[in-house]
């Protein structure tokens, strides 16, 4: 009998099976949902995609095994020519093994034995014999799975596919429902790991003394009513931004042990009206049933602006969110163990209602931290960072006049980030000094080349601020001058000054004008031309003498009026008023700007030309190292023949020429 095998049957099945399974998998990794694979027809789509992938890949499985299929005739004569090495009987379903490995199927009647249809065929039992006949029962478990199996799963599919369309649909509907519902964010006073007290926030004494009580009230409020004291419902807090509002409300809350609801003054307001004020609603009755409780409002300024200012109508979303905070606060209600704290750094622009007795009762300021609270600020921020032993912090916080609580902050981040760059496990006071600057001027841009005349200019330029900020009486002692590229800034001087002040004098500007001026006048005279490097010193000494003039009253000319206000000259309830003095005004302002400008840079003028040598001695210095510290450059003012300044403590404003 022939032998010859076709070539790998078996395997080319195999094949076939490997081959539609990596595809199913490479289809279903094509199609697998990313971060932005919302909503329910995407995902409906995504499903049918799968479900098709999975139909065509059994379909090919099926089709890949290529059997043929012989009827009971033909399988009659196989076996009496005595080819058939076995058949398997499974239900009318017969599987023909050949003796050369050739396999095939094939089917007999219904209900008849296999042996009585082959004797049907007239086939002897001598070559029925020599054929190995197995029967399979087909009726167990696995075969109704298998057989329900291409039922069942199209009609799971559908299920599933209507199941998760009616979820979807049913929580849009649920969050239609609560779109009217507060989204503040609650911290429980058992939450540890969010609690905040006094002991991390460093300076703010007098906030924290004020806010001492609404504590001792919330833990005691029996001793304040037994005698008739009435808590205050509200606390304004404001403050430059980065002072620590925030910070402070949470700590009340935590040092009281209390419900904390927190929430943005922009998250009242919405497109549709009544929103927000059904938000507020939803606020106060779920802070009414956690009480004794605070609502702590970020930026009230975004609700709370004054209205009938010529800004929206009287009817907008903003004012009747407004309005409902006014009627929770001090209404028809009245509720005694809810407190509502919130936080602006543009207290002029909220309206007089909020602002009476009765709504938000104490107003608390906080002022940007003097040098003994950026000490133990900085000490807050250094408790998890590992310093060197040369780290001054006292000597950081007076090199750190204006910087705000949150400044402070990103300063010791910035230090720990320049010290894990240079891969040292230890933070030093080099790191430190270099974060300051990082923080008020930006990185430095050493790929910033300047070009050899470039570099000559900015040096004198440097110079020329430093030279009249060092002959100058009442401008501030200068503590570094730089030529290297920091931010938009090809050069800076870093000036502090001498004594803690929180107000300033005439003098005071006038020297600081003609400081700022120095660089322009170096221009000017040294080189004879003019060029874009002093605009942003031109702009900033002009804001300041047409303050001096229009709001200071420092002008000898226009005398003790303030002709603008900080505020924008928004007038409250009268629109913008563009212009609150008339054109004979307005060009008596322009002559004593001015003069002041014209002065200021004729003191400059004065200076340098009486100082040429020294300014050509720190400006041939720079070129060379690129930087001078303050001992280097008192070393240089000694040998010139003129006293330095001595720093002692400085807190307040520090300026930056370049």
């Amino acid at each position: 009998m022939p032998k010859k095998t076709p070539p790998k049957q078996e395997n080319k099945v195999d094949q076939g099976i490997e081959k539609g399974k990596k595809q199913l998998k490479d289809a279903i990794q094509k199609v697998t949902p990313g971060p932005r694979s919302k909503g329910p027809m995407g995902q409906g789509i995504l499903a049918l995609i799968i479900f098709l992938i999975l139909i065509t890949s059994y379909s090919f499985l099926a089709g890949g095994k290529d059997i043929q299929e012989i009827s009971v005739s033909e399988l009659a004569q196989n076996v009496s020519a005595q080819t058939v090495e076995s058949i398997v009987v499974k239900g009318d379903n017969l599987d023909i093994t050949y003796i050369d490995g050739t396999k095939k199927t094939s089917k007999k009647e219904e209900g008849t034995a296999l042996s009585t249809t082959l004797k049907n065929y007239n086939i002897l039992p001598e070559a029925l014999a020599t054929v190995k006949i197995d029967v399979k029962n087909d009726q167990g478990f696995i075969y109704w799975v298998l057989s329900l199996t291409p039922i069942i799963l199209p009609i799971l599919f559908i299920i599933f596919f209507i199941w998760m369309f009616s979820k979807q649909v049913k929580g849009a509907g649920m969050q239609a429902l609560s779109f009217g519902q507060s989204k503040a964010r609650m911290t429980l006073p058992d939450d540890k790991n969010n609690r905040v007290t006094f002991k991390d926030v460093a300076g703010a004494r007098e906030a924290k003394e004020e806010l001492s009580e609404i504590v001792d009230f919330l833990k005691n409020p029996k001793k304040f009513l037994d005698i008739g004291a009435r808590i205050p419902k509200g606390i304004l807090l404001m403050g430059a931004p980065g002072t620590g509002k925030t910070l402070l409300a949470r700590a009340v809350a935590g040092e009281a042990g209390v419900a904390f609801f927190s929430i943005s003054g922009s998250e009242f307001v919405e497109m549709f009206v009544g929103v927000g004020a059904s938000r507020v609603r939803d606020l106060f009755d779920v802070a009414k049933k956690s009480a004794p409780a605070i609502i702590f409002v970020d930026e009230i300024d975004a609700v709370g602006r004054a209205r009938g200012a010529g800004m929206g109508g009287g009817n907008d979303e903003r004012e009747q969110t407004l309005n409902q905070i006014l009627v929770e606060m001090d209404g028809f209600e009245p509720n005694e163990k809810v407190i509502v704290m919130a936080a602006t750094n543009r207290p002029d622009v909220l309206d007089p209602a909020l602002l009476r007795p009765g709504r938000f009762d104490r107003r608390v300021t906080l002022d940007l931290p003097d040098r003994q609270d950026r000490q133990e600020i900085l000490k807050i921020h250094a408790r998890k960072k590992p310093f060197a032993e040369d780290v001054n912090l006292p000597l950081i916080a007076e090199r750190t006049p204006g910087f705000s609580g949150a400044d402070l902050y990103s300063l010791m981040n910035e230090a720990a980030i320049l010290a894990a760059r240079e891969n040292r496990v230890t933070v030093g006071q080099f790191d430190l000094i270099r974060s300051i600057e990082k923080v008020m001027l930006g990185p430095e841009r050493r790929s910033h080349i300047l070009s050899k005349k470039e570099k000559e200019l900015t040096a004198y330029h440097e110079a020329g601020h430093a030279l009249v900020a060092s002959v100058l009486p009442h401008a501030d002692p200068v503590h570094k001058i730089s030529i290297i590229s920091r931010g938009r800034a090809a050069g800076y001087v870093m000036r502090l000054p001498i004594d803690d002040r929180k107000i300033q004098s005439k003098k005071e500007f006038l020297d600081s004008i003609a400081v700022t001026l120095g660089g322009y006048v170096v221009e000017k005279n040294i080189f004879g031309d003019l060029t874009t490097g002093p605009s942003s010193d031109l702009q900033v000494s002009t804001a300041l003498a047409r303050d001096m003039v229009t709001k200071y009253g420092m002008s000898e000319k226009l005398g003790p009026i303030a002709l603008e206000a900080s505020n924008g000259r928004v007038v409250f309830g009268q629109g913008v008023d563009d212009k609150e003095y008339s054109e004979k005004v307005s060009a008596e302002i322009d002559s004593e700007v001015s003069k002041i400008m014209q002065e200021g840079m004729q003191r400059a003028e004065n200076a340098i030309k009486k100082y040429g040598p020294l300014l050509d001695i720190i400006a041939k210095r720079l070129i060379e190292v690129e930087t001078i510290e303050q001992k280097e450059f008192e070393d240089i003012l000694i040998a010139s023949g003129i006293t330095p300044k001595r720093k002692q403590t400085g807190e307040d404003g520090l300026i930056i020429e370049d």
